[in-house]
This record gives C-alpha cells, sequence and structure tokens, in this order.
C-alpha cells in the first residue's frame, strides 16, 4: 500500500514543503528512509516504531520505504516523525487517507507516543498557508505560536492517537492555557530594564543614545575604562520602542528557527552582546549549512559589540555589507543565503591599548595607540552614525543630576518614531537611518546656510560622500525629536557634533 503525507523542513530561514511517501510491501522486515535524510530523521525510525506500538497500534512486519520528496533537499530536524508515523498507518490501513492531503503535521515523537515541539513551528504555520493547506497538527505548547499566523486552522494533539483522531474527523486536543497578559508581560519586562536615571555626567553621550534609538542610528562610545561606555549601551533596550505586529512576526520566526524561544510572539527588540572572541561565522552566520549569526538575530533589534578594537579585523570588516545593506549574504561552495540584517550597531571602544589615553596616565607608545586605531579601519567607522568622547565625569559630575529617565527618553523615542512613519508612509523605509539619497532629497531640505555648514565640514576634509548622507539622516532624527518638520542649520551642528572621525583614525 501507498501513503502519502505533507510536512515541512527548515532550510536556513526558510521553509520546504516535504511530501511523506510511504510504501508498504510483503518481504523481509525493514525500515528504509530515503531522500537526503540527516542523523535525526534517520533515528525516527526508532521513535516511530516504538511510538506506534505504544500507542496501541501495529507495527507492520513488512518492508517499508519511506520516500521524502523532493529527494534534493536535505531534510533535517525531528519535527517529521509525526508525518512519519501517521503516513505508516495510513499505508499499513489503520488511518484513512481522507484528510491527509489538506493536513500538515509537524511534531517529534516520543517513545510512549506524545508529540513534542519543534523549533521553527512560526515559520511552518506561515509556510502550510503558502502552500494552501487548511490545517497544521502540532504540539499543544506550540499552538499559541502557530496560531499567530492567520487563516490556518490549528489542531493541537497530544499524543499520536490524537493526531489520528483529528485525521479521523474527530476535534483535536484542547488548547493550553494563556500565559500572562501581553501588556502584563511587556510592562514587567520594561520595569526590570536598568535605566537612564542611574547615568551620571555624561549628558552628551546619554543624548546621543537616544539621537540613535529614535533615527535607528549606528553609534560607537569612545572612552577610557570606567567612563560608563557599557552601562550607557545596556540601558538602550529601556528606551526602545516594542516591535509592532509585522515586525514581531517577523523577528519572533527568527529566533524560533534558532531554537530561542518557545511559544510566544516577541514584543521587545532583541539585544544581543557576543564577546570580543567570536569569530566571523559566528557573527555573520554560515558556520554550517542554514547557521545564523548574531547579526540576524539582532535583526530589528541591538547588535552590542563591547571592546570593539578586541574583535578579530576581519569579523570586523565583514560587518560592512549589513551595515549598509540591512541584509548579509553568506556565499558557500554548495549553497548560499541571503538573510535579514537590519539592527542598530552599539559598539564600545578604549582610545589606546591600555585605555587611558589623553587622561596623563597613558604609557601607550605612540607606534601602539597607531596600531590600536588601525584596527577600526575607516570604511568602518564611516558607516557609523554617531561616535561620541565620553571623559571621566569626576566627582562633580557623578553627583550631578540625570539628564534623563528611560520613561521620558521612550517617550521622546516613540513620538519621533511616529513621525517619521507618517512622513515616509509609502516608502519602502521607515526610519530615518535608512533613508536613501532621493528620499534625504524630499524628506531632509535644507536651507542655504544649513547647507553652506554641510558643504564646509566636507571641503574641510571631515565628511566623505557617505558622511555627508549620514549626517543628514541624523539632522533628520534629531528635528523629529524636537518636533520640527524642516531640519535646520542647530540640527546640522549637532549631527556634525556628533562626527568626529578625525579624532578616532590614525
Amino acid at each position: 500500500m501507498l501513503a502519502r503525507t505533507k510536512t515541512f523542513t527548515i532550510d536556513g530561514l526558510q521553509t520546504r514543503q516535504v511530501s511523506v511517501e510511504v510504501d508498504i510491501r510483503p518481504g523481509l522486515p525493514a525500515f528504509t528512509i530515503v531522500g537526503l535524510a540527516d542523523a535525526s530523521v534517520r533515528e525516527a525510525r526508532e521513535r516511530v516504531r516504538a511510538a506506534i506500538r505504544n500507542s496501541g497500534y501495529e507495527f507492520p512486519a513488512s518492508r517499508i520505504t519511506i520516500s521524502l520528496a523532493p529527494a534534493d533537499v536535505p531534510k533535517i530536524g525531528p519535527g517529521l516523525d509525526l508525518a512519519l508515523a501517521c503516513g505508516v498507518l495510513a499505508a499499513s490501513e489503520q488511518l484513512p487517507k481522507d484528510l491527509l492531503e489538506d493536513h500538515a503535521l509537524f511534531g517529534e515523537l516520543a517513545l510512549d507516543g506524545s508529540v513534542r515541539g519543534c523549533a521553527g513551528t512560526l515559520a511552518m504555520a506561515q509556510a502550510c498557508v503558502e502552500a494552501g493547506m487548511q490545517t497544521l497538527l502540532l504540539a499543544p505548547e506550540r499552538a499559541r505560536e502557530a496560531m499567530l499566523v492567520r487563516d490556518l486552522q490549528i489542531a493541537p494533539v497530544g499524543q499520536l492517537r490524537s493526531a489520528v483522531g483529528v485525521l479521523n474527523g474527530e476535534s483535536p486536543d484542547p488548547l493550553p492555557e494563556p500565559q500572562d497578559p501581553e501588556h502584563a508581560q511587556t510592562d514587567t519586562a520594561l520595569a526590570s530594564l536598568p535605566d537612564l536615571s542611574e547615568v551620571r555626567g555624561q549628558h552628551q553621550a546619554v543624548r546621543a543614545l537616544v539621537i540613535a534609538a529614535a533615527g535607528g542610528h549606528n553609534c560607537l562610545l569612545n572612552g577610557s575604562p570606567g567612563t560608563g561606555k557599557t552601562m550607557l549601551a545596556q540601558r538602550m533596550p529601556s528606551i526602545l520602542p516594542e516591535l509592532s505586529r509585522t515586525e514581531a512576526i517577523e523577528v519572533t520566526r527568527i529566533h524560533s528557527i534558532s531554537g530561542d524561544l518557545e511559544g510566544k510572539l516577541l514584543h521587545s527588540r532583541p539585544f544581543r552582546a557576543p564577546h570580543h572572541t567570536i569569530t566571523t561565522a559566528g557573527l555573520i552566520g554560515g558556520a554550517r549549512k542554514g547557521w545564523v549569526g548574531e547579526v540576524v538575530l539582532a535583526h530589528r533589534g541591538v547588535l552590542f559589540l563591547d571592546e570593539l578594537s578586541e574583535f578579530a579585523k576581519p569579523t570586523l570588516e565583514a560587518l560592512r555589507q549589513p551595515l549598509e545593506d540591512g541584509h548579509v549574504a553568506i556565499v558557500r561552495a554548495k549553497h548560499s543565503r541571503v538573510y535579514p540584517a537590519r539592527f542598530m550597531l552599539i559598539a564600545a571602544t578604549n582610545p589606546c591599548p591600555c585605555g587611558y589615553a589623553g587622561d596623563g596616565r597613558c604609557r601607550c607608545s605612540a607606534a601602539g595607540i597607531a596600531r590600536h586605531r588601525r584596527k577600526l579601519s575607516g570604511p568602518l567607522l564611516d558607516r557609523i552614525d554617531l561616535q561620541v568622547k565620553l571623559r571621566n565625569a569626576g566627582h562633580e559630575g557623578l553627583s550631578a543630576p540625570p539628564w534623563t529617565s528611560s520613561q521620558q527618553a521612550r517617550e521622546r523615542v516613540v513620538g519621533a518614531r511616529e513621525r517619521q512613519a507618517h512622513r515616509l508612509n509609502g516608502e519602502r523605509v521607515t526610519l530615518n537611518a535608512y533613508l536613501d539619497m532621493r528620499m534625504l532629497e524630499r524628506h531632509a531640505r535644507l536651507d542655504e546656510q544649513s547647507q553652506e555648514k554641510l558643504r564646509d565640514a566636507q571641503a574641510r576634509g571631515l565628511l566623505s560622500a557617505r558622511g555627508q548622507h549620514r549626517t543628514l539622516r541624523v539632522a533628520r532624527t534629531i528635528a523629529d525629536l524636537n518636533g520640527r518638520e524642516r531640519v535646520g542649520m542647530h540640527d546640522v551642528g549637532v549631527a556634525l557634533s556628533l562626527r568626529p572621525e578625525t579624532g578616532l583614525r590614525a
């Protein structure tokens, strides 16, 4: 007998439909799976056999051949178990085949027949809708994640017997109880974040952080140890707005596939802070087929690189493309993939190897300082919109009142982003940091004085063409923070003051 079931497999951040074809014929008992199955799929033979028997069904003592089509697509993960088991039951006439064409099956089987959730559920649900499937059978703990996708019926099945019942026309298992309300979760998360009111004496850096959050700009904090670079960066999540529903589904899909979350919609923006020993493959991706790096996991959020000059130079140079294009292209010998990587880069670095250049305690040689600065190349620094020099605040600075709190800064950031969204309605971007030259000409027009100020900075060699465009983007954001429709000379002046490239290069 021949039976077919449908499921999906993950290929990078993409999903590919898999047709599970099961053929049972008389002969010596054998169980063979073909179709580029990885080790976890090949091991499914033992899980499927035990689950079928422990669920009260008969496992055929015949020659069983399972083909996973298309044969040239690698099949990975234990999520194919449920489709394999139902295919065997249908081919052995223990399960009717009527509903198999319209139902997708996704889940790992335990030896007792229970169904476990698998990473990538949200992506599977989206793929079902795109493929025209009506119903998705999966583990109850992942059902609410799948229900984020509209126009798809979700059938929770906690046991293999429950899946057979659904395919027989019976009702699925009940949904698990919902967790705490989303708003309560968000309020609790915000209350637990470090607050900007704890930062004293670094008003210029705090202002730069608020500007970066409002426009989605990259920011570099440069200063001696103990001046508050890391402290400031860790407070960035407290002033960022929540993800919109579209962004939340996009980010949740990425983290669901990577296995970083279990059955919930993300509302807070990602904040990734890899150690400086990370490899290029770890940061960008491609360590193995389908492997995504930190830049992809930071999509729609923040990538924080502390001790920037301690990262390997090839690793830092690999950031150029995603910083400029908002995506990363990974090309290997037998595969190539393009992944989304639209993130804010927040970086912190010391001015010299010992960290104390400029305050009298530095003992580094001129050659050592030059080598240190060369680790941060000009093209990389040119892609960073805001560059702030932090100095020791001293006793008076530490006793000064805070410049703002996270709640106040967040309100300003949300207001600025709403102005951007209204102005950029109909454009392909939503933040000032992503404006191209044509959009800048429409949305960031300058008066003659402002244009002269910008031309003067470029004539003195302080700005490249890219730097000029990025300065305009920052000036547009400063105007939005201040509620101004037109970019003025003051906005341009502040933006220029936050790009002191000559102080960071050798």
